[in-house]
């Protein structure tokens, strides 16, 4: 699929409804943005149960709450994918 977007003065864009109704895309859905030579990659962040990511960080102490764990393990999961390691 191909579709063509433009940058607004606020660097934003409007990802197509095609590609949103292809991918499953919502409003409030998180995508892991990378830039790979002259190519910028966006690739869905899917919500998964926290206990298939057990394991996926170290702990360092004591974390302030379960939000905070959330948030760590998303951007791990979205390194990983980024990295090509999942």
């Amino acid at each position: 699929m191909t579709a063509l977007t433009t940058i607004t003065a606020k660097g934003q864009i409007t990802i197509p409804k095609d590609v949103r109704k292809a991918l499953n895309l919502s409003p409030k859905d998180k995508l892991l943005v990378t830039v790979q030579g002259d190519r910028i990659i966006m690739i869905p962040i899917r919500m998964r149960p926290l206990t298939e990511l057990f394991g996926a960080l170290a702990v360092e102490g004591p974390v302030e709450d379960l939000d905070t764990i959330r948030e760590q393990l998303r951007w791990e999961l979205g390194r990983r994918i980024a990295e090509g390691e999942e």
